[in-house]
Formats: structure tokens, C-alpha cells, sequence
């Protein structure tokens, strides 16, 4: 069984690797929708896709983030509905 202190080191360990994917994305986004003009192609073919793209890079990178958003506002509608 689990013992609090490893459950502890266990969560803990869950927010670093979710801290450190949200870093990996924002450096991801940030190359593709501000660095890009400035620096040669990658070499990475689906950056290079997002690079060359015009339009929907802004869709696939925001999607994520709108997503996170949604969410919350229908859980905080949720609690208001639950406590009216």
C-alpha cells in the first residue's frame, strides 16, 4: 500500500512532469507563432507545417489552452447551478 509520504512524493512528481509539459508547450508555441519568422525552418515536419501555415497554426496551438478554459467555466457554471 501507499504510504502518505509516498503519495506525496508520487504527487509531487505529477505536477513537475505536468509544470514541465506546460513549458515544453509554450516554447513549442512560441517558436511557431513568434520565432518562426525570425529563424530558419526546423527540420521537424510537423513544425514546419504550423510554420508555413497562415491560419489555422493559431487553431492547433489555441485549442489547448481554449479547451482548459471551457472547461472551468462549465465547472464554475456547474457549482453555481449546484448551489442556487
Amino acid at each position: 500500500m501507499f504510504t502518505s509520504a509516498m503519495s506525496y512524493c508520487v504527487m509531487l512528481n505529477i505536477g513537475h512532469l505536468i509544470t514541465t509539459l506546460t513549458a515544453v508547450f509554450f516554447v513549442i508555441a512560441s517558436y511557431v507563432i513568434l520565432f518562426s519568422a525570425f529563424l530558419p525552418l526546423s527540420g521537424v515536419y510537423a513544425l514546419d507545417v504550423l510554420v508555413q501555415d497562415t491560419h489555422y497554426k493559431y487553431f492547433a496551438l489555441f485549442i489547448i489552452p481554449m479547451g482548459a478554459y471551457f472547461a472551468i467555466a462549465n465547472w464554475v457554471g456547474w457549482q453555481y447551478y449546484q448551489n442556487s
